[in-house]
């Protein structure tokens, strides 16, 4: 599995807009890839400027093929709608490992 962390700032006045569009417009486009899985939202009661979402694909591939095309298009749908003040500022990738557990004797 691979993870897709994206953190946003907003303004916090328009943060519970912004996460609604965002789920509307963004989750409903990538949900019809093959490979997403799931997607969270985490917002903290300390940081009232931030939103972090976390997107996770069964392969970094499949997460990939999405044409750019439609992410520019997507993009652009988003921005349309949410006419205040955001911008991504981190994107990062993880690769989730796991191991079996050990045998209790």
């Amino acid at each position: 599995m691979v993870i897709e962390w994206l953190t946003f700032a907003v303004d916090p006045d328009h943060r519970e807009t912004f996460i609604r569009l965002d789920n509307d417009i963004w989750t409903a486009a990538l949900s019809q890839y093959p490979g997403y899985i799931a997607k969270e939202v985490w917002i903290s009661p300390d940081l009232l400027d931030q939103v972090v979402v976390v997107i996770r694909w069964q392969t970094r591939e499949q997460w990939k093929a999405i044409p750019q095309d439609v992410l520019e298009a997507v993009q652009q749908q988003f921005e349309a709608a949410a006419p205040f003040s955001h911008r991504m500022i981190d994107s990062r990738e993880y690769q989730v490992r796991r191991y079996p557990n050990p045998v209790a004797s």
